[in-house]
């Protein structure tokens, strides 16, 4: 299976990379579009700012390829919030594949929120076998809407779309290839994806 993980202005390209290599996947890590666009599956992962994530996506002409893909993509944490139409941090427009504002947290708690969380009202394929209430980990200060496309949700401060699914796209807040057992059944079950 070619998996593609996409190479762009943002961090923690290398934790994917490694987690899948655990799963017996080598990866491609490129910006390449006709390595992406052939790539059986595209991860699009990300740590960094919305802004300047955004700008050079347009730049190197990835907004439009991640359009265009129809083959399943899974955005991670930036990724998911990118893949959303619109974000406070800097007032970033996003990609618009779900029709979402990713907004930040209220200043009541601890912001960002860092560490593990429950997941609950597992609805994708990407749960498969994962349990109601399961933790997972996350690193965020921005978090996307509950909507129709919300197929997991998790609360700090608010609740909020811990994983989202629309097409072939699919989006995770939180960090799989941190996540340990479940996270590595979650990739898992995102490379069985039809």
């Amino acid at each position: 299976m070619k998996v593609a993980i996409l190479k762009y202005n943002a961090g923690n390209i290398h934790s994917v990379r490694l987690a899948l290599n655990r799963l017996g996947i080598e990866p491609k890590v490129t910006d390449n579009a006709s390595e992406i666009r052939s790539a059986d599956r595209v991860i699009f992962p990300g740590v960094g700012e919305a802004s300047t994530a955004m700008e050079y996506l347009k730049f190197r002409g990835l907004d439009e390829l991640l359009l265009s893909l129809r083959q399943p993509v899974l955005g991670i944490c930036l990724g998911l919030q990118l893949l959303c139409s619109f974000s406070e941090e800097n007032e970033t427009l996003g990609l618009g594949v779900f029709p979402i504002k990713v907004k930040m947290f209220p200043p009541r708690d601890k912001v960002p929120h860092i560490g593990w969380n429950s997941v609950h009202n597992l609805r994708s394929p990407l749960f498969t076998g994962i349990d109601e209430g399961a933790y997972v980990y996350f690193v965020h200060s921005y978090f996307a809407e509950l909507s129709e496309h919300t197929v997991a949700r998790t609360e700090y401060i608010v609740p909020f779309s811990a994983a989202l699914q629309k097409d072939n796209y699919f989006a995770v807040q939180f960090h799989p290839e941190k996540s340990g057992k479940v996270g590595e059944r979650i990739l898992k079950n995102f490379l069985r994806i039809e």
